[in-house]
């Protein structure tokens, strides 16, 4: 069933920096919901794979001495949706990879695959870029971490030495305090589909709940690689919570977006989607943090 010309399983996070040392075209797998699927129809065959599954000290959710949200890289999707330290400080990051596949795929599939895998329409990337996410890379000159937005450098590809493993998801206590989101996913099923779009909000509310201190949103399928609506944020910025804020919010992301024409979706659906999902994220958003829209 699998071609597959040979497996070396990392014991831990320093073996599997030699093993990549060792074998250089060797493919990294975590969970297998990927790879394992693309051998299978054979766009891996004769594939070397280095096996990182067994390091436990890469699972789990922390906070660090900072308050820092740490995600081990191999934490499974149903982890992390059930985690306590997920529900309390940034809750909307389980809602979106608890829409990843089916059950069995969210048991075996990891956070650290699905950022690694460097595509569009991962569940989890337009909440990360939202709230700012760190990627923690350890590699053989020892760590490094770089923000989510240059983790990503074009579609299918990211920013990973050959050395390197990605050991770690950071959230800055800075990006998650004070701080509720909503993320929606449209896809043409309910689930088990691929987003045809998908939008990540968040928000800090001051002045007593009626101005909207900072709002952060990003996209999923709106360009090659996951992204920021800058515009949008600017637009909202120390603005009131109103219908009008709301409107001028969602509106400035076609300043940023930058969708295509494909077989699940035209740029113009894409573009009209990507406006009415801005003003439900924030409305639902604001919302959550305890104000409402007048």
């Amino acid at each position: 069933m699998y071609d597959l010309k040979a497996l070396y399983e990392a014991r831990s996070v320093e073996d599997a920096v030699r093993l990549r040392l060792e074998h250089p075209q060797a493919q990294i797998i975590a969970g297998g919901t990927d790879v394992l699927v693309q051998m299978r129809e054979g766009r891996r065959a004769g594939a070397e794979l280095i096996s990182i599954y067994g390091i436990d000290e890469l699972r789990g959710v922390s906070l660090d001495g900072e308050g820092n949200i740490r995600i081990g890289s191999l934490t499974s999707f149903s982890h992390i949706t059930k985690d306590p330290i997920i529900q309390k400080y940034i809750n909307v990051l389980g809602e979106a990879v608890d829409m990843v596949g089916g059950p069995q795929i969210r048991n075996a599939g990891t956070i650290g695959g699905n950022t690694c895998n460097g595509v569009t329409s991962a569940d989890s990337a337009s909440t990360l870029f939202a709230w700012d996410a760190v990627i923690e890379l350890t590699g053989e000159k020892g760590v490094r971490r770089i923000p989510i937005q240059e983790f990503y450098l074009s579609a299918g590809r990211v920013d990973i030495y050959p050395d390197e493993i990605q050991t770690a998801i950071l959230i800055p206590r800075s990006s998650y305090e004070n701080c509720f989101g909503h993320y929606i996913k449209y896809a043409m099923r309910n689930a088990m589909d691929i987003a045809t779009t998908g939008c990540s909000v968040n928000v800090v509310l001051s002045g007593g709940g009626k101005t909207i201190e900072r709002a952060r949103i990003a996209y999923g399928v709106a360009g090659p690689v996951p992204l920021r609506a800058v515009s949008a944020e600017a637009a909202a910025k120390d603005r009131p919570l109103t219908e009008e804020t709301a409107e001028a919010f969602a509106q400035a992301v076609l300043k940023d977006i930058r969708p295509r024409d494909s077989w699940r979706a035209s740029k113009v659906f894409r573009e009209h989607i990507a406006v009415e999902l801005a003003k439900r994220c924030l409305r639902e958003s604001v919302r959550l943090a305890g104000g409402e829209l007048a």
